[in-house]
């Protein structure tokens, strides 16, 4: 038992050590994960032995349930409704289509069986929320066209229908033993996975809204929504129903509402997440056999190919080419089908099951994903900027919740310059609204609590404290980058020609210390590099 926990803390700080390595050489830090669970393994330099398929199986499912839980949570709604019809086309549409397409690649080109082709292409048919979310956060990928949420609410999405898929095909592989497809049966599956799994995933969400709005839970939220996610995943599979279907739904449902301790539940679900990744990918890695990877590599090199440059690209083609979608955009999203360790956790429940297959399925997907994120996840930004779909507006983060509206008080500090007309003026003589007071003056090292007789001296730093907007939706924020070629680099704000609809909020500028965030006034010098953030009317 020691001798396991003291492993264990060996590899949870070997991981975090590597995920520094990480932001520095621009390796996907998930690949690195799955690496150093190979060389943990049976085959990499310490040799340990590890076959539990079985056990795997049941810590990537709650690894899954969490991770797709909090992808659905942390979607920001109001930007990805915009993109919702797309996604959901994407993610069902599309991921059928992708697993068809290489069903039948599988059966004609590799001479495997019709079933076990569609097993396969079942497996790899989704795209990885994790892999997807990483990227275009760490790499602050801001994608032109909607195309981030897009590939965010997708890649949430299509996980639950990947994993109906297998279970549909493991199950017809099992009562049909390899000979056919029922077409009757195959759609039965299909519509008992999709309505279980949606209809008690909204049944819950409801249930889990009212609990929040009428039951005091300060201090204890995290527990709930725990369970929450659980009963999400458990209740529908109970009944033959799709489980990550339906605690995805409650994710988003939960992630767009009003709860009091929401930032906390950020920080629990950041950490939790977080730290499950890092689990499943080991987890996954340290599974692995590197010697059984020869017998299937130059399977899994062509099905990655016909995977990543014709099914994916028909795939997404046949859902897009309707809404107009540029050939850019389009670019962007065949690429962007990053395989991951969903694909390897659904391929474990197939090395459990008692269905003989041509291939070994597991070791199959895992060199799969292990090419999709060496390869596509990490060439996506650049060639995201090579077909010109970087933007200089929009931001990637504004496709996750921030949760700053969620904050019931908000802090303001304010500099005291010797020019401000509040200098060597007591609080008693100043008129604040009614709804916002001075809480702590900062002068120096000292802490000052503010009265009535106390006087405001020059460099003094006045902490105001007053009620957070909570409809702060309705403010429409547009960010500007400024470069050397732009009009207002080089000029003072008040010589920018500023139309009446629309006022500098503030400025961010990258300093050596970090960004450092600027209040504007007239005065203040447009650097390049400058982000300026716009409010406007409408």
């Amino acid at each position: 038992m020691i001798l396991t926990m003291a492993f264990i803390a060996v590899v949870m700080i070997v991981c975090t050590l590597m995920g520094k390595v990480s932001g520095k050489t621009g390796i996907p830090m998930l690949l690195i994960f799955m690496l150093l669970g190979m060389l943990f393994g049976e085959d990499g330099p310490f040799g340990i032995r590890f076959e539990d398929f079985s056990f795997s199986e049941q810590i990537s499912t709650v690894c899954l349930v969490f991770i797709m839980f909090y992808g659905g949570f942390g979607t920001n709604w109001k930007e990805g409704k915009k993109v919702a019809v797309k996604a959901g086309l994407l993610s069902s549409i599309g991921t059928i289509l992708t697993a068809g397409l290489t069903g039948l690649f599988c059966y004609f080109v590799l001479g495997i069986t019709l079933l076990e082709g569609l097993l396969i292409g079942s497996v790899i048919a989704s795209t990885d929320a994790a892999t997807v979310f990483f990227i275009l956060r760490s790499k602050k990928l801001n994608l032109k066209s909607g195309t981030a949420p897009l590939l965010e609410l997708e890649s949430g999405s299509n996980d639950p229908w990947s994993y109906m898929l297998t279970i549909i095909v493991l199950e017809l592989m099992q009562t049909s033993g390899g000979a056919g497809i029922e077409a009757a049966a195959f759609v039965e599956l299909i519509l008992k996975q999709v309505l279980i799994g949606a209809a008690l995933g909204a049944a819950i969400a409801y249930i889990s809204t009212l609990m929040f709005k009428n039951v005091e839970l300060t201090g204890i939220s995290s527990v709930l929504m725990v369970g929450i996610a659980l009963i999400g995943y458990a209740a529908p599979s109970l009944l033959g129903g799709n489980g990550y279907l339906s605690v995805y739904i409650i994710g988003i449902v939960l992630g767009n509402i009003q709860i009091a301790e929401k930032r906390t539940l950020v920080h629990f679900f950041d950490g939790v997440t977080g730290f499950l990744q890092i689990v499943l990918f080991f987890l996954l890695g340290f599974l692995a056999t590197p010697t059984e990877i020869p017998s299937v590599l130059g399977v899994a090199v062509l099905i990655m190919l016909f995977l990543t440059f014709v099914a994916r690209p028909i795939a997404v083609t046949a859902v897009l080419a309707p809404f107009k979608t540029s050939l850019r955009q389009l670019s962007v999203m065949w690429f962007a089908g990053f395989r991951g360790a969903a694909s390897i956790a659904f391929a474990i429940l197939i090395h459990i099951s008692v269905v003989q297959t041509q291939y070994d399925v597991f070791h199959l997907t895992f060199v799969i994903v292990l090419l999709s994120i060496a390869t596509q996840g990490a060439l996506l930004p650049w060639f995201a900027k090579k077909v010109g779909m970087i933007s200089e507006t929009e931001d990637v983060m504004k496709t996750f919740s921030d949760y700053s509206n969620e904050t019931e008080l908000q802090f303001i500090a304010t500099t005291i310059s010797a020019s401000h007309p509040w200098v060597g003026k007591k609080f008693r003589k100043l008129e604040f609204p009614p709804d916002i007071r001075a809480v702590m003056i900062k002068r120096g090292i000292e802490r000052v609590i503010p009265k009535g007789n106390t006087e405001i001296l020059e460099d003094d730093i006045i902490i105001l404290v007053g009620n957070g907007y909570i409809g702060s939706g309705d403010i429409d924020l547009t960010e500007i980058i400024i470069d050397k070629d732009n009009e207002a680099c080089g000029k003072h704000i008040s010589e920018l020609g500023i139309p009446a609809n629309e006022l500098i909020v503030l400025i961010k500028r990258q300093t050596k210390n970090g960004v450092t965030t600027i209040v504007p006034t007239g005065k203040i010098f447009i650097h390049e590099g400058d982000v300026l953030v716009l409010a406007s009317e409408g």
